[in-house]
């Protein structure tokens, strides 16, 4: 197969792609935080856990229908500074906002006023925060025309992202220091200002110094450069029939619909799973010892957490000298290893083996959130081949939309899952064989199952290097930009 090298005019600045990533880190730190300091709601005001669980849930079940509009609003803007960077500005700011606002709790009130205030105010800034965060998303399919060079900019975002759950778990600590609070809800008050602040100044970066490729004189949803004047009503039916017709050719491509496949698989399959870890090593190594069980368990993630930046680095290499789905297909592969390792490394004999499969099962979501978003870019092109449409707000709001869901789905189904072992935590150290044979099963091989159907979604994905090149070389001669920056063959 041809290799081709990325042409210096197809290259990003690496301070442009640090700017992207920025624009990562603050999606991430908004959603790490509003997941993490939602405790506060029940150690610190005495809510409900069910209630808490609640309002957590109910706002992002808009998303469903808010992600995929935004995404179309983003690729059907026509205005002197883009389709995407009004949003990413505008958005930055009013998520920040409303991200500070909604932990102003006053004091004294009641369960159903505080449920309330917070249900409000989450919808508020979900919106917000998803006129941010879609945009942003389709920005990136569009900052360069290159193959390998998308693999770079995604690897790159990815690792900044990654930053953010390095600092989140410190929040609950920040929120309870009394040499700077007087208690849990002044601390979560004070710290969403200045996550809000923070996510406002520096959100706007990506507006401010990126630009876009196809800022203007691309086709619409409907075909329409410029769309036609009509009055109000006019333009809401055309623009519903427009939306609707985008969304259903989104879903029906093909690669997309792949692409989506595997990522639900490998993503949900570790979701799915995610607290049994926990579980086996507390209940089965340990013998039902939660402090040692949890040192060791903590331990372990933290090896997997900084193997995850390793992993990023590693397969953004490697995805520019093989192709994206070969390193896919190796990255993917190593990860069910290191699942698969549980099965002897998690022993009661030797509990230090518990950090060994960590560094492995890292490349399973480190490869996955810097391969997808770069194959995705690829999926946009090929669109616009065949519809002569740019559409990749729909495109990425759709996928991340999938994600969102698959992990709630995942999250809930874990639940079910421990208990269809058999799980008792009355009998603490004392669980059944069946039981612990249940869990370390599920555990090592669940995520191990449908990693390897997704490598097999992967293997029938049209979209090769050689493909994307010659998708790119077809659109710019229809365009009329052919030779403007063309990579060339190694």
């Amino acid at each position: 197969m041809t290799h081709y090298q990325t042409a210096p005019e197809d290259r990003i600045p690496f301070v442009q792609k640090t700017i992207y990533g920025l624009g990562a880190f603050v999606n991430n730190l908004l959603a790490a935080a509003i997941g993490g300091m939602v405790i506060v709601l029940n150690l610190g005001l005495g809510m409900n856990p069910a209630l808490v669980g609640l309002v957590a849930a109910l706002p992002r079940l808009t998303d469903a229908f808010t992600d995929p509009l935004m995404g179309y609003i983003s690729d059907n803007t026509r205005s002197r500074w883009g389709r995407r960077r009004p949003y990413i500005f505008c958005g930055a700011i009013l998520a920040g906002l409303f991200f500070a606002l909604l932990w102003q709790l006053p004091a004294g009130k009641s369960e159903v006023f505080y449920f309330w205030y917070f249900l409000a105010g989450s919808i508020l800034f979900y919106l917000a925060y998803t006129m941010f965060a879609t945009p942003w998303v389709a920005l990136g399919y569009e900052l360069t025309p290159d193959y390998h060079e998308r693999t770079r900019l995604m690897g790159t975002q990815n690792f900044i992202a990654q930053l953010a759950y390095v600092i989140a778990p410190w929040f609950l600590l920040i929120m309870q220091s009394e040499r700077w609070f007087d208690n849990m809800v002044d601390g979560a008050a004070g710290l969403a200002i200045v996550i809000g602040v923070f996510a406002a100044v520096v959100g706007i970066l990506p507006a401010v110094f990126l630009r876009e490729r196809f800022a203007a004189d691309i086709a619409n949803s409907c075909g329409d450069v410029e769309p036609p004047k009509e009055t109000l009503a006019v333009a809401l039916m055309r623009n519903l029939k427009c939306f609707l017709k985008g969304f259903a050719t989104s879903l029906k491509f093909k690669p997309f619909v792949k692409l989506c496949v595997a990522t639900f698989l490998v993503f949900n399959g570790f979701m799915l799973i995610a607290s049994f870890q926990f579980y086996v090593i507390i209940y089965y190594v340990f013998s039902g010892d939660t402090v040692a069980g949890a040192k060791y368990a903590g331990l372990a993630g933290t090896i997997g957490a900084v193997s995850t930046f390793i992993v990023i680095v590693l397969v953004t290499w490697i995805g520019t000298h093989l192709g994206k789905r070969k390193t896919f297909f190796l990255a993917i592969g190593i990860s069910m290893v290191g699942y698969a390792l549980k099965w002897f490394c998690y022993n009661p004999e030797i509990p230090w083996l518990v950090v060994v499969p960590a560094p492995l099962m890292a490349f399973g979501l480190g490869a996955l959130f810097t391969l997808m978003p770069s194959m995705i870019a690829d999926v946009v092109d090929a669109d616009e081949l065949e519809t002569y449409e740019r559409r990749e707000g729909m495109y990425g709001s759709i996928f991340w939309w999938m994600v969102k869901l698959g992990m709630a789905a995942a999250l809930a189904g874990g639940g079910f899952l421990l208990n269809a072992t058999g799980f008792d935590v009355e009998l603490g150290g004392a669980q059944t064989e069946r039981t612990i044979y249940l869990m370390r099963l599920f555990d090592a091989f669940i995520p191990c199952l449908t990693s390897g159907i997704a490598i097999w979604a992967i293997y029938t994905f049209s979209i090769t290097e050689e493909k994307a090149y010659e998708v790119r070389a077809a659109l710019e001669s229809r365009r009329g930009t052919a030779g403007d920056a063309a990579a060339q063959p190694a």
